[in-house]
């Protein structure tokens, strides 16, 4: 008897976690008030930034949802620029999720020749995991740093994101997300860990002004 009972607790655990969900996707969806991206600082200490425009085919891919794509060069210091790209999506439970980036260097022809996790510790919150990625086209390369971030929660596995977004949709019925991406040119001769000092007081900057623009 009690056999049965420890083979019958696990589907019926896996039953009302599903039940669980589905309701909430049934409910109606919780959209906290936001700034929109576009109003997203343009000055960040010495640093001034000018917007990208998103062309209309790559909109199409990333679907619904507010975009960003802005390049940021130092007013002070001649180095090169930061790009900063942000997607939020409002909702991903019609199967509007994040694309990851990994997936879009081979068609812009761009090759990852490093790849690692690393903690990023910025002041006033707790230290979380981003990727960490060295890209070649030819002879340029550049250093990109990406995060999933969602209600004040940085994860660098797109895994774990999904994860969190079933367990959000449950606990918060929120389905909202995003994606954070900074990305900066390595010079002739800079090695990567060099580059990386522009990335890191950069996301020291941005950290604090995300929560106006996704919601915790």
């Amino acid at each position: 008897m009690s056999r049965s009972i420890a083979r019958f607790l696990p589907v019926a655990l896996l039953l009302t976690v599903t039940a669980i969900f589905l309701q909430a996707r049934t409910r109606g969806e919780v959209f906290p008030l936001r700034q929109k991206l576009q109003s997203f600082p343009q000055q960040l200490g010495s640093w001034e930034g000018t917007d990208v425009a998103i062309d209309d085919d790559t909109l199409q891919v990333l679907g619904p949802g507010d975009f960003l794509l802005r390049v940021y060069r130092d007013e002070q210091t001649p180095r090169p620029p930061v790009d900063l790209f942000i997607a939020y999506f409002p909702s991903q439970r019609a199967g509007d999720t994040i694309h990851s980036p990994k997936n879009c260097l081979p068609g812009a022809g761009w090759a990852p020749v490093q790849s690692a996790h690393m903690m990023l510790s910025v002041p006033n919150h707790a230290p979380f995991p981003v990727n960490r990625y060295v890209i070649a086209k030819g002879d340029s390369r550049q250093l990109v740093l990406y995060w999933y971030w969602a209600h004040d929660r940085g994860v660098a596995s797109e895994y774990w994101a999904k994860y969190f977004l079933v367990a959000d949709s449950i606990r918060m019925n929120r389905s909202d997300g995003s994606l954070v991406r900074l990305k900066t040119a390595i010079s002739p001769g800079e090695s990567a860990d060099a580059a990386m000092q522009r990335l890191l007081p950069f996301a020291d900057r941005i950290l604090p002004q995300l929560d106006n623009y996704i919601p915790r």
